[in-house]
């Protein structure tokens, strides 16, 4: 399929997407948004992908909505029209991991779908922002829920009350980066990364990416019982039992996914 608003491809067994409005700083309108989500569904369905990454530009990872295509509307218009419940949150439906490789700014709808990835790589020169207060309004799409959950209530408070920029160091000490990356090396260390993710048991990389989500949504004691449920459920795939016999055989497994 053909996109005008960002760009696809895949390397290996890892499915990319490339955020592209250059003129835009890769702000996102309904047509990207819409393209994001297609190609997320398509990388979802492709059984060769086990690793997805969204990343931009060097410039910007994206500079948030387009204020220019929701300026007029109205409470109405993006009541009916499900904005950002419709098309902006693929990223947290998708049972394959998905890395945000973020590079230049990222700022509020860019901060929110980094945050809706399963971790953060930036570059050292990426900054995080939530800046919508300076515009009459106030995050929409995880801002003040995931950016709380991410580095705590005292800083994401601070960030969606004043506008404030993050540096990537300052990102990195609260927990909301993985790990910060020379720009030059951003992109092949992110594939690297999502490869290493790709070359083990399919199904084991979905579980394990469900319980530490769950951990998010529940309270410790259910989250442990969650975690040794499906613990005890990965002794039923075929994966469990080659991974183990190659450990004790001292070989590299050969995992087929099931």
């Amino acid at each position: 399929m053909s996109y005008e608003c960002i760009l696809t491809e895949v390397e290996g067994n890892v499915g990319i997407l490339t955020l592209h409005r250059p003129d835009a700083l890769n702000a996102f309108n309904w047509q990207l948004m819409d393209e994001v989500t297609l190609a997320l569904q398509a990388f979802e369905k492709d059984d060769n992908i086990g690793c997805i990454i969204i990343t931009g530009s060097e410039k910007a990872f994206a500079a948030g909505a387009d204020i220019k295509e929701m300026q007029s509307k109205d409470y109405m218009t993006v009541y009916k029209e499900e904005f950002i419940t419709a098309n902006w949150e693929e990223a947290t439906r998708c049972r394959k991991p998905v890395i945000a490789a973020v590079a230049g700014y990222a700022l509020g709808g860019g901060c929110e779908l980094a945050m809706m990835c399963d971790f953060i790589l930036a570059a050292d020169n990426a900054k995080f922002s939530q800046p919508e207060i300076t515009i009459g309004a106030m995050p929409g799409a995880g801002g003040t829920q995931r950016l709380a959950r991410s580095i705590g209530k005292s800083k994401a408070m601070e960030m969606c009350l004043t506008g404030r920029m993050m540096d990537v160091e300052e990102a990195e000490r609260c927990g909301l980066v993985s790990r910060i990356i020379p720009l030059a090396e951003l992109r092949e260390e992110a594939i690297q990364t999502a490869q290493k993710i790709a070359e083990f048991s399919r199904p084991i990389v979905m579980l394990t990416k469900e319980a530490v989500d769950r951990a998010y949504e529940t309270t410790l004691s259910e989250g442990v019982r969650f975690e040794r449920r499906v613990f005890h459920s990965v002794f039923g795939t075929e994966d469990q039992r080659e991974g183990m016999a190659a450990f004790v055989e001292k070989r590299k497994p050969t995992f087929k996914h099931r």
